[in-house]
């Protein structure tokens, strides 16, 4: 089930925004690409931007497909006392902090994800590590 789970999200993510400029919502499978974990950047806009939007307030262009609404990423500081809590942010991409935290298992266990693309696990930090140091980088005050 979570395998199956995985796979929508992937698909949504990764492959249903060419149906989203049609105006009708799908899901499409398929394998999400294997961007260099040394940017931060290109990560956030090849796995996290479809549904999170390019700057990351939650209006993504797979948004609509979504039982919830995508989290406003440039907020995480701001409702946190004008702290950015790294580890639970990084807990939360890795897929280690729970559904409770990011409300339903529609966001991937990008912790899984990366292992799947490269089982080398001080690669699987890295890319977690620069995922949130982005979005650190993307806090509004």
């Amino acid at each position: 089930m979570f395998r199956k789970k995985l796979l929508v999200a992937l698909a949504i993510c990764g492959f249903g925004v060419p149906a989203f400029a049609q105006g009708k919502p799908s899901v499409q499978y398929g394998a999400p690409p294997n961007i260099s974990p040394a940017s931060g950047a290109e990560m956030y806009r090849a796995y996290c931007a479809v549904c999170h939007g390019l700057d990351g307030k939650g209006g993504g262009p797979a948004a609509p497909a979504l039982k919830q609404t995508p989290s406003d990423l440039t907020q995480i500081s701001k409702k946190n006392g004008g702290n950015f809590p790294e580890f639970r942010v990084a807990g939360i991409i890795q897929g280690d902090a729970g559904p409770l935290v990011h409300g339903t298992k529609e966001m991937p266990m990008w912790g899984d994800v990366f292992r799947g693309l490269q089982r080398d696990d001080t690669l699987v930090k890295m890319r977690v590590h620069n995922l949130t140091e982005y979005i650190s980088s993307i806090q509004q005050k």
